[in-house]
């Protein structure tokens, strides 16, 4: 299958460019291309052709180990299922990695940097933070129970480093550190109207369907699952309601992978979109994966650099209007 190849490939290009291995470091040089502009009319393997809107903000929230079915459920996840209804459900779109790590990392860098949980090195290949500096735009990470703004060390009750792509970033390690912030900093910028250009939300692993109140998974999928509804809800609501976000901000809700799915490598998982220009009430039926969602991410926000060849994931017009 096509995500099956292309993720082969994503391999081979980790083995030259990225470091896998617990502790050690991953390098190459910074390597981009231009690609189409934001606002240009995208073909989609989906039912629509749509276009990549141009917007101020773009946010992604990132959610835990969940396959589609459960996730995209009025019974398990009310307030997600609503977003989707509301505004755009992507009813086939594929993870890239098992585990975690390797699809916050596709996410941000559009390979899988690595594929191991206990990973703690370097990764210096092209990212998002790197491209979105260059093009002179804003970026934040909101990670909550972070110890501290600027925090690049490991697990800490339960915020856990390997949900938190940004902190293995060289970029970041060498500059921009203060962009990763507590969540709590959220409701301050959309206060003082200084949100950033590119938003990267991650709720800790007792609100992201990781983990249960007491840190294990001891606990049903579906009361991970109620905690994460009920914080998406009360705290990211607040920021889809918010007059700057709202007047051209898109969210993504997304999963990093399915719970035991192997389909396409990482599994259907469910993802929705919320905000200016989304299709009201669409189900795109198009095939993606979370390099979709990262020239998605950067298109929308002007930023045109191929990100370790990313725009070759299929487009996500169809979802906006």
């Amino acid at each position: 299958m096509r995500h099956i190849q292309l993720f082969a490939i994503f391999c081979l290009l980790v083995l030259l460019v990225a470091c896998g291995g617990n502790g050690s470091n991953a390098s190459s040089s910074s390597t981009s291309s231009s690609s189409s502009s934001t606002g240009s009319s995208i073909p989609s393997t989906g039912s629509n052709t749509g276009t990549i809107p141009s917007v101020q903000h773009f946010a992604i929230v990132v959610l835990e180990n969940t396959n589609y079915v459960d996730a995209f459920s009025s019974t398990n996840m009310p307030y997600f299922f609503s977003l989707g209804t509301s505004g755009a459900v992507a009813t086939n779109y594929f993870s890239d990695a098992h585990p975690s790590i390797g699809n916050y990392f596709v996410l941000t860098t559009g390979l899988p940097a690595s594929v191991n949980d206990s990973f703690n090195g370097v990764v210096s290949i092209d990212n998002v933070v790197r491209e979105i500096t260059k093009a002179g735009k804003t970026w934040k990470e909101y990670a909550e129970s972070i110890p501290s703004a600027g925090y690049l060390g490991g697990d800490s009750g339960a915020y856990l480093r390997r949900h938190n792509p940004f902190s293995y970033l060289s970029d970041v390690q060498a500059s921009q550190a203060g962009n990763i912030v507590p969540f709590s900093q959220l409701a301050a910028d959309m206060k003082n109207n200084t949100l950033p250009n590119y938003i990267f939300i991650t709720p800790d692993a007792t609100h992201d369907a990781h983990s249960c109140a007491d840190l294990t998974t001891n606990c049903a999928q579906t009361q991970r699952l109620a905690a994460a509804d009920a914080w998406l809800r009360s705290n990211i609501d607040p920021l889809l309601k918010d007059p700057n976000f709202a007047a051209s901000g898109v969210l993504a809700i997304t999963f990093d992978e399915s719970a035991d799915d192997l389909t396409n490598v990482g599994g259907k998982v469910a993802t929705v979109f919320a905000g200016a220009h989304v299709h009201p009430g669409y189900q795109g039926t198009g095939s993606y994966d979370h390099r979709s969602l990262l020239s998605l991410s950067m298109k929308s926000l002007g930023v045109t650099a191929d990100i370790n060849g990313s725009n070759a994931a299929n487009q996500m017009g169809e979802f906006f209007q």
